[in-house]
């Protein structure tokens, strides 16, 4: 690496995915009676019934799929 300061986001997009899926959100979905599904109640609660596109809790699951985080990874990569 040529910059030190970039250390930190490295680590973090390193450990983006075991984070995601220690609170809830899983490449299979949003795991039951976890963090990620008291979110996703409140969420659908404060929106009538169902999750907004680009809510946080819409964020989230879709990096834990892999379809934010591959973008992510490659920003990180190009920065290095």
């Amino acid at each position: 690496m040529s910059d030190p300061c970039l250390l930190p986001a490295v680590g973090a997009v390193v450990a983006a995915p075991a984070l995601l899926g220690v609170a809830g959100f899983t490449s299979a979905g949003i795991a039951a009676g976890s963090y990620a599904a008291g979110m996703m109640s409140s969420a659908a609660v404060a929106n009538g019934g169902g999750v907004a596109a680009g809510s946080v809790v819409a964020v989230l699951q879709s990096a834990a799929v892999g379809t934010v985080g591959g973008a992510v990874g490659g920003l990180v990569a190009a920065l290095i």
